[in-house]
């Protein structure tokens, strides 16, 4: 039996917004930045020292695109594999603020959009984004 790889790249606590408008359309953002620079996906980022997930996942997405949300439950968790590190990502169901509330795209977001199931199947999104967010059970009506 080959012995067991061990990994000791360090763990980043990242987080990722689940966010649907009034139609259940989507949040979407086209990310600047690697991992997936140019790729479509959700919110998120970096859980900052002294941040609760919850704090994270807020500053990120006003951040990100200008809305302001309320973070609520954990939806799902999944790891990125980076060359010198690992992103766990928390991705939490996020409530607008402000129902009318149009995305603007900023920070590391080149652009930010509500997806509808039409438009999401057109983008470039980063991997497993789709299948992942499916068997959640949030991807856009």
């Amino acid at each position: 039996m080959p012995p067991e790889k061990r990994d000791d790249r360090p763990l980043v606590p990242c987080v990722g917004a689940i966010v649907h408008d009034r139609a259940h359309r989507l949040l979407l953002i086209r990310r600047g930045q690697d991992p997936g620079r140019g790729l479509w996906s959700v919110p998120g980022g970096r859980v900052e020292p002294g941040e609760t997930v919850a704090e994270a996942v807020e500053r990120e997405v006003l951040e990100e695109t200008g809305l302001r949300v309320r973070a609520g439950h954990e939806v799902g968790r999944v790891r990125i594999d980076a060359a010198s590190v690992v992103y766990d990502v928390a991705d939490l169901a996020c409530a607008l603020l402000d129902d009318d509330a149009v995305p603007v795209p900023g920070d590391d977001a080149t652009d930010a959009v509500f997806a509808d199931a039409a438009t999401l199947a057109g983008l470039a999104c980063t991997p497993r984004l789709v299948e992942t967010l499916g068997s959640w059970g949030v991807l856009p009506g």
